[in-house]
């Protein structure tokens, strides 16, 4: 155990100087980068009211489904103290305060703070929502926490956070095309822009995952491999509202965002596909009998899955969220 330990730690320090010098690419200055008042009525101005009122005409011809989707999202969105203290505990990264995957995780983390902010600052401007029912639930996300089944593995976490901010990339991105569809613009630009850091985020987590397979290619097919048994959790599946069990909610939510196709069982077979190909799974050399094995195991699981994923009837079933006014 601690000489696997130690591996990690090694290959992490190897690997920390190709992540500075990315660091620019796949983060933006602070001082430039967009902040949830630029989308925002300004309270300052004689317009505030009229805009507000501007913004709830709007967000009236939202969906029931869409609502309920974006609301999950912020949620999870604003759960993001769990997120940081979870990467913080990391092998590689926890024992170095000031060291460069601290000064990643801080970055990143300041980035999709903004995030959760925005889109809470809309809903509660919308009139649509129960404020009180979702930060009860965003609450209940934060001091459950979730276990993912990454452990403080880095090759476990940064796989995890590939596939996840691929997946958020998707939700917030689809979201923009039907808020746009319902007549609400401003919406679409605050999620199209949330949508984007997604993307850059994901390319920051699959290249570190790409310097991994370079230099511990066995250890990371088998990390991969496993990822995959257990299935990708998204911390959505963690959401309750009041008087419901940890994770209730979320089939409700799932059932929303797959009846509107914001995020469906073929999502999740089109994310893997891009890692494999983008991770070059088919073609890494020098892996030994257990590497084969994960292997053979990654690359027939997409086809397994979309079997699966075909044969899924769309959702019908309504359910009435406490988090939706009326």
């Amino acid at each position: 155990m601690l000489f696997f330990e130690e591996k990690r730690r090694e290959v992490m320090s190897h690997i920390e100087k190709f992540m500075l010098e990315k660091m620019h690419e796949y983060l933006k200055p602070i001082d430039t980068i967009w902040q949830p008042s630029d989308f925002l009525p300004d309270s300052s101005r004689d317009t505030f009211f009229s805009e507000i009122k501007e913004m709830q005409e709007s967000a009236q011809g939202l969906s029931y489904d869409l609502i309920a989707v974006l609301i999950g999202d912020t949620i999870t969105e604003e759960a993001l103290p769990t997120y940081e203290s979870w990467l913080t505990m990391v092998e590689g990264i926890s024992k170095d305060e000031e060291g460069g995957w601290m000064k990643w995780t801080r970055h990143w983390t300041s980035e999709e703070n903004r995030h959760g902010d925005l889109l809470n600052k809309y809903l509660y401007l919308s009139g649509r929502v129960n404020m009180r029912m979702m930060e009860v639930s965003t609450q209940y996300l934060i001091s459950d926490g979730f276990d993912i089944g990454t452990g403080h593995d880095p090759y476990r976490n940064f796989i995890y956070t590939s596939f996840q901010e691929l997946a958020t990339n998707v939700s917030h991105r689809r979201v923009a095309s039907q808020a746009k569809k319902d007549g609400d613009t401003l919406l679409s630009k605050m999620c199209g822009v949330i949508a984007s850091d997604e993307a850059r985020h994901a390319k920051a987590y699959k290249y570190f995952i790409e310097k991994i397979f370079e230099v511990d290619p066995n250890e990371a097919m088998v990390a991969f491999e496993d990822m995959m048994r257990k299935k990708i959790v998204m911390p959505a599946h963690f959401l309750r509202e009041v008087g419901l069990k940890l994770g209730q909610t979320f089939g409700h939510f799932t059932d929303a965002a797959q009846r509107l196709g914001i995020y469906t069982a073929i999502d999740y077979v089109d994310i893997l596909k891009e890692l494999i190909e983008d991770w070059h799974i088919e073609s890494i050399a020098d892996l030994n009998e257990t590497g084969e094995k994960a292997r053979d195991y990654i690359m027939n699981l997409p086809n397994r899955l979309l079997r699966v994923a075909e044969r899924m009837k769309n959702p019908m079933l309504e359910y009435k969220f406490s988090w939706i006014n009326g």
